[in-house]
């Protein structure tokens, strides 16, 4: 059966679904994406990715500001869709919105509900030490990630994963996902969220990229990758930011000062952890392009010092 669908999205990873949806039997009848906002150094405003990819096949677009007023919730109903597609959208859709779509509205969530629910479950489950997340379709209700589920996919989490790279390998399920849950639909059981484990996933901020070196080795090297490729986890040298954007956790002696480099190798700055050691093997200095931290570390005689 095909169905008439609304898609709304906004930043890079609603983007592969919304080209799965259009390289499928059903049909996307409009698109609502976040207002364009100023971006890059000029501060221009930029359309966001899901808008270059509607316009680009001729579909029409919608941007309001809020989804809660009487005009927008008319417009939004006269596209007499089957369906509603919600990833990353950005806006809170109220009940009205809802209950319009004949078949209400679906979530592709990325995370296995209702392990991380919220803004940020891709990066909180690495940070966790999450050993596997994936992809759930779910119902919308009201409430925050909190709809029946209808179909998950697995993706395990491996050592070297950074919020990036996770990010990628998750768009691509969740393109999958969304087109085989519309072909499904009417056979599909939804599942209620057992409440009990879910976790609230809270959105990054630039504050907690700051690494706490009273942490331990293992903590610290997730939360790089994490943060990874935003807000970026740092440490301060010279009372300058020092982005770290790879590292791994080694076991190690316990020192009395963490934060101290206490060796220099070809293979990295190996700085002192409330347990373990961090090999510390990329680094972006102020105002500087990322560079290995061996050569970073070459002419700064960082031995001894301690990273704040």
């Amino acid at each position: 059966m095909s169905y008439r669908i609304i898609f709304a999205g906004t930043p890079e990873f609603s983007v592969a679904p919304l080209q799965a949806l259009l390289d499928s039997e059903h049909q996307v009848i409009a698109v609502y994406t976040q207002p364009d906002r100023p971006a890059g150094r000029g501060r221009k405003l930029t359309a966001s990715p899901v808008k270059q990819l509607a316009l680009a096949n001729e579909i029409p677009v919608f941007q309001p500001e809020s989804l809660k007023t009487p005009k927008a919730q008319a417009e939004f109903a006269a596209l007499n869709a089957d369906i509603m597609v919600v990833v990353a959208y950005g806006l809170i859709l109220p009940q009205a919105v809802l209950d319009t779509p004949k078949l209400g509205c679906l979530n592709i969530h990325a995370s296995l509900l209702p392990r991380w629910r919220g803004a940020a479950p891709i990066q909180r489950a690495i940070e966790a030490g999450d050993a596997e997340t994936g992809i759930t379709i779910m119902q919308m209700d009201a409430g925050l990630d909190t709809g029946a589920m209808l179909l998950k996919t697995y993706c395990p989490i491996t050592p070297a994963d950074t919020a990036q790279t996770l990010h990628d390998q998750l768009a691509s399920q969740g393109a999958q996902a969304i087109v085989d849950t519309l072909n499904q639909l009417e056979q599909l059981q939804a599942e209620p969220q057992d409440n009990h484990q879910a976790c609230y996933a809270a959105k990054l901020s630039k504050a907690e990229a700051k690494i706490d070196w009273s942490q331990s080795a293992a903590a610290i090297q997730r939360r790089i990758q994490a943060f990874n490729p935003w807000p970026m986890a740092f440490c301060e040298f010279d009372a300058q930011p020092l982005r770290i954007l790879a590292a791994q956790a080694l076991e190690g002696p316990k020192h009395d000062k963490v934060g101290e480099v206490i060796l220099l190798e070809k293979s990295g700055i190996y700085v002192s952890c409330a347990q373990g050691l961090l090999r510390i093997t990329q680094v972006q200095p102020a105002g500087k392009k990322p560079m290995c931290a061996y050569d970073f570390a070459l002419s700064r005689h960082l031995v001894g010092q301690v990273l704040k």
